[in-house]
Parts: structure tokens; C-alpha cells; sequence
């Protein structure tokens, strides 16, 4: 039997589907299973706010990244020049096991012995040396300079002003700025003054008729 109030019981009752798919059309529905009244999340002033902690760490990370980056690029820069200067002293090391024969070459080219097949031999050393970087100094006449020249022998010259080269005895070689041996040379100074005119007097003396 039916309750004579069932009929309006059923009149005032209200079914919502808050499934987010639609079960017919498959596809999601807009502003499904949010009650109505609800303020969206966008609209909430305390939830647009930044979050301070966030970015204090996210200003923390990238300092890391910075210091990181920095680091890996020193680090790099330092086995490039280790790398670099490795390399310089196995040429160096070799370059001089060899001077002793460049010089033999020298003395054979000075001498005219440097003919035939040994010319040929000693012009494709020497070229083989020279792009690895090897090359020579020291001529007569140059100023001596104690940082790149070796003194083997001494002497005293009115015809110099300052101590000069007067005679290259063996030539010097570097790579560079880096010197693998110092020309070896003879140097002559200014003539002491006490000497000079004690010259002076004897050929003075040698001039005056009067003392003869």
C-alpha cells in the first residue's frame, strides 16, 4: 500500500551526478565534484601568496649550481695548463738529448764538412727541431745578459761601453721564452779608468820628443 505522502517525498528530492567523466560522452566535466559556493583556490589571497621557505631554497640551489659551475670550470682550466706544461717538458727533455748532435752539425757546417747525404740528414733535424719549437740565439755584438748567456771567458775593451758579446764560444737554444741552455760566450767590459790612463800616458810619453 502506498503512503499518501510518498508522491511529494519524491518530488522534493534533488539527485547530482558529481562523476567527473561523463559516463556518456566520456569526457571530463568542467567544475565536477567542486560543491557549489566554494571559492576556487585562485581566488584566496593566502594561496597566491609565495611561499617564503620555497624560495629561500630555490635562491640556495641556484648559489650551489653557481659555486658549481665555477668550480668545474677552474678545474678545467687547471688540467689544460697541467696538460700544457707536461707536454713542454717531454719536448724539452728530448730537445736536449739532442743539442750535443745539433752542435756537432754546426761545427761540420762551419768547417764546410756538412755535403751529401749528412746535409740532406741534418737540414731535416734541424727542421723536425724547429717546429717543435726549438730555436737559437746569441750573436756577436749583443749585450750580455747573465739570465741567457754563460760567461767562459773575460776581458777589458775601450771599443765597448757595456759588457758585450764579443764572441759567441757555443750557441744558446730555447723554446719559447724557456731557455734549454745559455750561449756560451767570450765578454769584454769598458776598459777600467786606471787603465785607460795609464794608456793614455804611455802613448804620450812615447809621442814627446823631448824624452827620447
Amino acid at each position: 500500500m502506498t503512503s499518501p505522502n510518498s508522491g511529494s517525498e519524491h518530488e522534493g528530492l534533488v539527485i547530482r551526478d558529481n562523476r567527473r567523466i561523463d559516463p556518456e560522452t566520456g569526457e571530463v566535466r568542467q567544475g565536477a565534484g567542486k560543491a557549489a559556493g566554494t571559492p576556487s583556490p585562485a581566488a584566496s589571497p593566502e594561496a597566491a601568496a609565495p611561499d617564503d621557505g620555497v624560495a629561500s631554497q630555490l635562491a640556495e640551489r641556484t648559489a650551489d649550481l653557481q659555486r658549481l659551475q665555477a668550480e668545474y670550470s677552474n678545474y678545467r682550466k687547471r688540467v689544460e695548463r697541467d696538460r700544457v706544461t707536461v707536454r713542454e717538458q717531454a719536448v724539452a727533455s728530448v730537445l736536449t738529448e739532442l743539442l750535443p748532435v745539433l752542435d756537432d752539425i754546426g761545427r761540420a757546417r762551419d768547417h764546410g764538412e756538412l755535403t751529401g747525404g749528412f746535409a740532406k740528414v741534418s737540414e731535416a733535424l734541424e727542421s723536425s727541431v724547429g717546429k717543435l719549437g726549438l730555436s737559437t740565439y746569441g750573436a756577436k755584438g749583443d749585450l750580455f745578459d747573465p739570465t741567457v748567456h754563460e760567461a767562459l771567458m773575460h776581458s777589458y775593451s775601450a771599443e765597448v761601453t757595456e759588457p758585450t758579446c764579443v764572441e759567441i764560444l757555443q750557441p744558446g737554444y730555447q723554446i719559447g721564452d724557456r731557455i734549454l741552455r745559455p750561449a756560451r760566450v767570450a765578454v769584454a767590459e769598458p776598459q777600467e779608468p786606471e787603465a785607460a790612463s795609464e794608456a793614455d800616458g804611455a802613448g804620450a810619453a812615447a809621442a814627446d820628443p823631448e824624452d827620447n
